[in-house]
């Protein structure tokens, strides 16, 4: 029988991981489909890396109400990791997983890895940090990202326009390929369930606002905010991880952004603005890259009683 595999994926914000672990528990407690529980697999570009906690809204072992995770805090931020790597490492866990009885369960917001993984997509075989990438780099993120319109505009609407990275990839894979990679409906090694989870854009951009907010001025259980996180990963000390304001700048959004206010590149209220309206904007890129698998079923968070009769009717 093809393995089955149960998807959670939605916009930054959304909800989740809430869910996935509810689910997970539900399964557990009710042996839907004869499984002795559920296992949940991260697909989080960002949530990989030790010590970016705060700013990727990593989950918590007290919110993981004992359900088992993986793919989190699993490579040091100073090196790249790669969605080829992701992809493997998900392979394995999926294997392992099934091997214990249990579901696995793909939950993130990174579109491009959970493509990869249930339409096993193939990467090309595009060398990193060669000559031409370090020519591409040189130049600024608005020609980079002209020249990757020209080339591929629809991996244009879903890229961070700022992050050079990515753009520069983006650009040798195109012209390695004549597009980036695209969302293939192949059938797969994966049996595969999707649950979308969404909001009308007021509420998803309000809880974005609200959760960075309350990310910037209230500690975590450790007694440290999202500010002296990122202080912490840039210290050399014992306690830190000295990462570069480069690297920062590569791992975007939240880093990249707390990255210049501790450079006193721009304010606070600066920091708080622009931050929430780049997240806002990372939301709908994340949109936009779903928007056309119509195989995704799409739920309100608050859904749960019909996403549980959609699970039920999936596993059995």
């Amino acid at each position: 029988m093809t393995p089955k595999i149960l998807v959670i994926l939605g916009p930054t914000a959304v909800g989740k991981s809430d869910l996935a672990v509810d689910l997970a528990l539900w399964i557990a407690e009710n042996k839907i489909g004869g499984y002795a529980g559920a296992e949940i697999i991260s697909a989080d570009s960002r949530q990989v890396y030790k010590g970016l906690d705060i700013g990727t809204g990593k989950i918590t072992e007290k919110e993981m109400k004992g359900v088992p995770h993986h793919l989190l805090d699993i490579a040091d931020p100073k090196e790249r990791f790669t969605a080829l790597d992701w992809k493997q490492r998900a392979e394995k866990a999926i294997v392992e997983i099934i091997a214990r009885g249990n579901l696995p369960i793909v939950c993130g917001g990174t579109g491009f890895y959970i493509t990869s993984l249930i339409d096993d997509l193939g990467f090309p075989e595009v060398p990193a940090d060669t000559e031409e990438q370090k020519k591409l780099e040189a130049q600024s993120a608005e020609e980079l990202f002209d020249e990757l319109k020209k080339l591929d505009p629809e991996r244009a609407k879903t890229i961070d326009m700022k992050n050079k990275r990515r753009l520069s990839r983006a650009i040798m894979i195109a012209r390695a390929l004549g597009s980036v990679p695209k969302l293939t409906l192949t059938k797969n090694k994966y049996d595969t369930l999707q649950i979308g989870l969404d909001l009308p854009d007021t509420e998803l951009r309000a809880r974005i606002k609200a959760r960075l907010i309350r990310r910037i001025e209230t500690p975590n259980k450790k007694g440290v905010n999202m500010i002296q996180e990122v202080e912490n990963l840039h210290s050399s000390t014992p306690h830190g991880s000295g990462l570069s304001y480069e690297r920062m700048e590569e791992l975007g959004l939240e880093y990249r952004y707390l990255a210049e206010f501790l450079q006193m590149k721009i304010d606070k209220e600066e920091m708080m603005e622009i931050l929430s309206a780049k997240i806002w904007q990372y939301a709908k890129r994340q949109k936009t890259w779903w928007k056309k698998d119509a195989r995704i079923k799409w739920y309100a968070p608050t859904d749960e009683t019909a996403i549980e009769k959609e699970v039920l009717k999936f596993l059995n």
